[in-house]
Order: C-alpha cells, then sequence, then structure tokens
C-alpha cells in the first residue's frame, strides 16, 4: 500500500533528514579526528568557541603542561591565549582548564584523562602531567587543522566528555641511524608525531656495522672514524651497486642532551640501543683490538649481517663497553638500556684459541652459552647504575633463528639474567609464551607485522592494524607480562627524510592504536575514515606519507 505525503510534511521531512545526517557527519568527523581512538566519546548539544579572550588555567605544579598547551595554540590554529595559575576552577568561564588530580590514578592509572567540553569551556582531568599532556593532544585533533579554518579569531569546537586510557604501558617506535644518520630536526618532527599519537618510547638505534652515531669522550675514535663509511650499497640486499657516495653523521653530547629534554617535555622515554656482541664492525674499525681478530678492518659500506664480533674473552673489551654504557647512562636518563643482542655470527669465536680456551676456563659449551655469559655481565653492570637492560629475543639462545646458526651451537646450559626484557621479534610466537612463562616481561615487535622497512604490499596498512601484541591463545593470567609493542624503522633503504616518511606514514598511526587502544574498539574503516583527517594535517606539515589506504 503507498500513500501520498503532503507537500507540507516533505521540506519538514528533508529538514529532519539533513539534521539526522548532520549530526552524524559531526560525530564522524569528531571521531575521524582523533588518533589513536579514546576508550569512550560522548558527544553532547552545543558547542564552545575559544576566541582570544580564553584563558589557559592551571593548579599548583602544572605550568609546563600549560605553556606547552599555549604553544601549540599558536602553532597549530596561530591563536594566542593568556595563562594563569588559578587554583580554583568554580566561576570561571571562556576557559581551558588543566586540572592535576592525583585520585584520579584509581580510575584513569599513570596516563588516562578525562577531556570535557561544555558551553562554559574545556576542562582537562588527570592523575599525572602526562595525562594531562595526553589530554592536550586529544583536544589538538579536535580544532580545525587549517588556521583558515578560524573565524574573527575563534574556533568552535563540540561540546563533549572523553574517558581514556591506554591499553599498553610500552608503545614504541624505532629509529636506526647507524645505516643512515638524518639529524637532529628530523628526530624532534618524528618524535612530535610520536607524541600527537599518543606513543611513550623512542627507540634509537645508535650503532651498528655501517655506523657509530653517538659521541663517547673516552674514545674519540668511534666517532672520528666509526661514523664515516666511504661508501654505501643501493638497490637492495643481494646487490652488487653502490651509490659512489660517502656517509657520515653522528650526534654530540649536548646534541643528545637537547634532544631528551625535547622528548622528555613529550613525555617520551629513549631508549638508546647500543649493539653487542654482534654488529659492531664500526667499533671494531675505530678500535681494531675490540675484534676477535685484532685485524684493522673499515667501516661496512655493505648492508646485512657481518661476522666480526667483540672479543668477549678481553677484559679490555668489557671495560671499554663498561665505559660505554656509563657515558651512555650519563646521557639518557631510561630506566631501560637496550644492548641488541642479535644475529650474532659465532664464526670467528669458534675459530679463535683465545675465545675457545677462556670457554673452557669458565665452564661454557656452545657459543649461544657464551653470549648468555657475556650479556650477563653486561646486565649486571646496568643494574648496578639503578637501569635495566633489554635486548631481542636472541639473547636467550635455546633455538635456531637463523639458517647460519646449527643446533649445535645455539644449545644452551646458562640462564639468562631474570631482569632482562625480552624485546621479541623474530621466530615463533610460542618463544615469547615461553620467554613469560620462565618470568621474563616482553615487548612485542613480531617482524612480520612490525617492520616499517618491509613493503606495503608485506605489511599494508590493514595488516598493521590488525597486529595484536598479546600472542593469540596466550593464557590471559600472562597477559600483563606483555608490556606492550615497537614498530621498527630499519634505515638501511632510507637513505632520505622522504623515503623515510613513506614508509613510517601512515603505518604509525595504525601501531599506536595498536598499543593504545582496546582490542574490541579497533575497526579498521572507522580508523581510515579518522586517518583522512590526520593526512591533511601531514599535507600541511610537508609530511611525505605513502598516499595509500591498503594494499590486498
Amino acid at each position: 500500500m503507498h500513500y501520498k505525503l503532503p507537500g507540507a510534511v516533505i521540506p519538514v521531512l528533508f529538514i529532519i533528514t539533513c539534521t539526522i545526517s548532520f549530526l552524524s557527519c559531526v560525530e564522524e568527523r569528531l571521531d575521524i579526528s582523533i588518533i589513536p581512538k579514546p576508550q569512550s566519546i560522548e558527544l553532547k548539544k552545543g558547542w564552545f568557541v575559544i576566541n582570544s579572550q580564553t584563558r589557559i588555567l592551571y593548579n599548583k605544579g602544572d605550568m609546563e603542561t600549560a605553556n606547552y598547551l599555549q604553544k601549540q595554540l599558536k602553532t597549530d590554529v596561530d591563536i594566542s591565549l593568556e595563562v594563569k595559575e588559578l587554583n580554583n576552577p568554580k566561576g570561571t568561564d571562556n576557559c581551558i582548564w588543566i586540572l592535576k588530580a592525583p585520585e584520579l590514578k584509581n580510575q584513569l592509572g599513570e596516563e588516562g584523562y578525562y577531556l570535557q567540553i561544555d558551553k562554559s569551556g574545556i576542562k582537562i582531568s588527570a592523575a599525572t602531567s602526562t595525562g594531562i599532556f595526553y589530554g592536550i593532544q586529544s583536544l589538538r585533533q579536535l580544532l580545525p587543522i587549517n588556521k583558515k579554518e578560524k573565524t574573527e579569531n575563534q574556533l568552535t569546537i563540540p561540546c563533549l566528555s572523553i574517558k581514556d586510557k591506554p591499553r599498553f604501558s610500552w608503545r614504541a617506535f624505532m629509529l636506526d641511524e647507524a645505516r643512515h644518520y638524518k639529524g637532529m630536526e628530523v628526530v624532534k618532527n618524528l618524535l612530535d608525531q610520536m607524541a600527537l599519537h599518543k606513543m611513550n618510547v623512542f627507540h634509537w638505534h645508535l650503532t651498528d656495522d655501517q655506523g657509530w652515531r653517538i659521541e663517547i669522550k673516552k674514545y674519540p675514535n668511534l666517532t672520528e672514524i666509526g661514523s664515516k663509511r666511504a661508501d654505501t650499497q643501493i638497490g637492495g640486499w643481494d646487490s652488487d651497486q653502490y651509490s659512489g657516495q660517502p656517509h657520515e653523521g653522528f650526534y654530540t653530547q649536548d646534541q643528545i642532551r637537547e634532544i631528551v629534554q625535547y622528548a622528555t617535555e613529550r613525555h617520551i622515554i629513549i631508549l638508546p640501543e647500543i649493539e653487542m656482541p654482534g654488529h659492531t664492525s664500526a667499533a671494531i674499525a675505530s678500535y681494531p683490538w675490540l675484534g676477535v681478530t685484532g685485524n684493522k678492518i673499515e667501516v661496512s659500506i655493505r648492508f646485512g649481517k657481518h661476522y666480526d664480533i667483540f672479543n668477549v674473552a678481553d677484559p679490555k673489551v668489557e671495560e671499554f663497553l663498561r665505559d660505554v654504557l656509563f657515558e651512555v647512562m650519563e646521557l639518557f636518563p631510561s630506566k631501560f638500556i637496550h644492548i641488541g643482542g642479535d644475529e650474532v655470527k659465532y664464526d670467528q669465536w669458534k675459530s679463535s684459541e683465545q675465545i675457545q680456551k677462556f670457554m673452557k676456563k669458565v665452564g661454557l659449551k656452545t657459543p649461544a652459552d657464551l653470549q648468555i655469559y657475556f650479556t650477563n655481565k653486561m646486565s649486571a653492570f646496568i643494574e648496578s647504575q639503578g637501569r635495566r637492560m633489554m635486548g631481542w629475543n636472541d639473547i636467550l639462545g635455546g633455538h635456531v633463528l637463523h639458517a647460519y646458526h646449527s643446533d649445535a651451537d645455539t644449545k644452551v646450559s646458562q640462564d639468562l639474567a631474570q631482569n632482562v626484557i625480552i624485546h621479541f621479534w623474530k621466530g615463533d610466537l610460542k618463544l615469547a609464551e615461553e620467554a613469560i612463562l620462565r618470568g621474563y616481561d616482553i615487548v612485542n615487535s613480531y617482524h612480520v607485522f612490525t617492520y616499517l622497512d618491509y613493503t606495503y604490499k608485506d605489511i599494508p596498512l590493514d595488516k598493521a592494524y590488525d597486529f595484536d601484541p598479546i600472542p593469540e591463545g596466550m593464557d590471559s593470567t600472562l597477559h600483563s607480562k606483555v608490556l606492550g609493542m615497537s614498530c621498527q624503522m630499519w634505515g638501511e633503504w632510507i637513505p632520505t627524510v622522504e623515503s623515510m616518511e613513506h614508509q613510517v606514514y601512515p603505518r604509525l598511526s595504525a601501531f599506536s592504536e595498536v598499543s593504545w587502544t582496546k582490542k574490541s574498539s579497533k575497526d579498521f574503516i572507522n580508523f581510515t575514515r579518522r586517518l583522512e583527517v590526520m593526512q591533511e594535517r601531514w599535507d600541511i606539515l610537508g609530511i611525505s606519507y605513502a598516499r595509500i589506504l591498503t594494499i590486498n
């Protein structure tokens, strides 16, 4: 049966339909504009207008956070607001109120926040300054991206209520600069994007076979020689082509202090990685006595795995590493120090008479046992300085992870120090659960999901987004031992900033949501809508992201 509607009803229905559509768009736009997706968002009626009379108010102890917000509003949307300390928020309209409330810790933890916007103002509250900082990042993403969208020096923002906290405490991005040095401004820009995405660990891979990028005062050759290579392999792993250009660069200790401070202001810890006992050709080129053979070598111009490794039977080498780590720990306040430990080729140890005598003396049967013995010494030193060691899961031994290792070489009778954090990257995922059952905390960086040097065909955006740091089927009683995840930008094939940014973005956004947003709230289609707005932001900043959402 069909009915003919009166003509007067049609405009009413049209208005209702348009209103519903408009509200839906507002909600979608709001949802789009925040990455990673908050735990909960409740839209409310009305709007708050930020204008030149709006003030930023803070209670005692949060002046730095308030000043950061003031600076970001000027940078993001070109509006200047007064900052003022005020301990009683009652009767304060037209303000952005920053309120640290330690009693919220039970509800929000160390990093959660409330963001409440009504017609009278904005309130960001959290148990800690870190939580308030993350509330500010969500607020920034709700504001118009383009300064031209501002009308008469004011900004309109919808009323809403957000409650938010992260799924994991470890939300990391790694940059390898040993292969290609990028420089301080590039690192700062990455830190800015990490902060916007609520990522909190910058894993800095500073040494490897192809370069040593950190000044060590006691050993100047590490940068005088080790930071320079004569040429660079191009064209892929098996290529015999080279750029024909030298490559060099390193960070002075003053520059590192500046970057550490910059990261600290963004509530990001920097995790320095100093590779040992393998991936050490640049160090050995600087001081040949560090190597097993003692022979003079060059900083490697070719990528891949190399045979030259530290002579861990020589007390001078151990002293060198303690000296280096001591200077590293003076520069980086992080509670964690990464020693790498991956892809160690044992050939030189096996053929060295000195190494074999040493192993017999201390009762070690296999090269993997020797690596654990050495790693435990480094761990003990790091712990003596009030820090905690981290290493790739190769340091556990006991399993063949690489084709160049044999079962006999990887068998172990030694136990790795219990306080070490295992950075899982390779092997059967059951190895991660096995490490947890042995009592270790892990960070999951399973390479088939998280390696940013892999192409978008190998790791398309939807695959990155679907990564779960907790291996499927793991008993729920073990979940707390998974600290979180990290995505890795290995540097072999990213000689330019543009090539690096293409590999990092937009997958960084996906990984931020993997590590922050609860699993039940994730939705890839919804994520891609929000990503469109993030890409508008990158366009304005001139970031050379991959202009792609997914590749099947």
